[in-house]
């Protein structure tokens, strides 16, 4: 009989948990695990956490502070549990200001260190904004790790691969959101995902030029998602969908390969061109501005539980 689809997975895909829940990494024991605003929420609402929370919230210069606090403690909980990565977000609402994301971002690594961690087992997520892309350009001098998020563009990601950034988590659920809320009769099943097809273009244009990027699909809908990008560098994946792919028998494919790489890189993109051609991408402007909404509207629900833990 056939392995199950998660065990084949993991033989040409490093897998990653994209949750803040302890107890589904424990289960499904991924290498890296990668957290948000959204799912940092969703991990500090936990009953079990609310005296500790209350503890850091009254400890804490200011929000923002507690916020970072609370971040790195559930983050380094996770670091003990795998064996690489640990992605923590930079505020959503820092997007627009490389300063500001670097002062955060080393705040951060700071952070991590009193808590025994180094900064080799980070990535810093910042928005594959402009301004984001600047500050990982930075923080990759310095020696810390970035992973560029919410990347729905071709230009978005070769921004990020001329950064010279870690990592890329192109969203392949949310891409897929906006073509079927337009043309709900079509069918996107497999390889005419446009979710799926614009991974895999990131992924051949990065190996193809050679780039050290790695790439890391990310925001699934669905199990045939992950399927049709087996052999990607990485895949985050929701606990929901690691268990389905657990319970799962058949064969797995490998869907994508490394090219040979080409000896010629082009030309980096400079800022004009950057923001022109992510204007001329409607699907892609249009997700990346409502994802920094959704993580800010979900991090001011923290800001909010975490005031009222403060005041008592």
């Amino acid at each position: 009989m056939a392995d199950d689809l998660l065990s084949q997975l993991r033989q040409m895909t490093t897998v990653v948990a994209d949750t803040g829940d302890i107890e589904a990494i424990r289960r499904f024991q991924p290498t890296d695990a990668t957290t948000n605003p959204s799912l940092i929420l969703q991990a500090a609402q936990q009953e079990a956490r609310r005296d500790r929370l209350a503890e850091i919230a009254r400890r804490a210069a200011d929000l923002d502070d507690a916020l970072d606090a609370v971040a790195v403690e559930i983050g380094s909980e996770i670091s003990e549990l795998v064996p690489g990565y640990v992605s923590t977000e930079v505020s959503a609402r820092l997007s627009f200001d490389s300063g500001a994301t670097l002062a955060r971002a080393r705040s951060l690594i700071e952070r991590y260190g009193r808590h025994g961690v180094g900064p080799e087992r980070i990535l810093i997520k910042v928005a594959a904004t402009w301004e984001g892309i600047r500050a990982a350009q930075q923080l990759e001098r310095e020696g810390i790790h970035t992973n560029l998020t919410l990347l729905f563009s071709f230009t978005q990601a070769q921004a990020c691969a001329d950064a010279g950034v870690t990592l890329v988590s192109p969203f392949v659920g949310r891409i897929l959101d906006w073509h079927r809320a337009r043309d709900p009769e079509a069918d996107f099943d497999g390889e005419r995902d446009p979710g799926v097809r614009s991974v895999r273009g990131i992924y051949e244009h990065y190996k193809g030029h050679g780039y050290h990027t790695v790439v890391m699909g990310a925001s699934f809908r669905n199990s045939g998602e992950i399927l049709a990008l087996a052999g990607c560098d990485r895949l985050t994946i929701s606990p929901a969908l690691l268990g389905e792919l657990a319970e799962t028998r058949g064969t797995l494919e490998r869907r994508l390969v490394p090219l040979d790489a080409e000896t010629r890189t082009p030309e980096p993109l400079d800022e004009a061109e950057f923001r022109w051609h992510l204007n001329e991408d409607a699907m892609a402007t249009e997700k990346l501005a409502e994802g920094i909404r959704k993580f800010m509207e979900d991090q001011r629900k923290l800001e909010s539980l975490l005031g009222e833990l403060r005041r008592g």
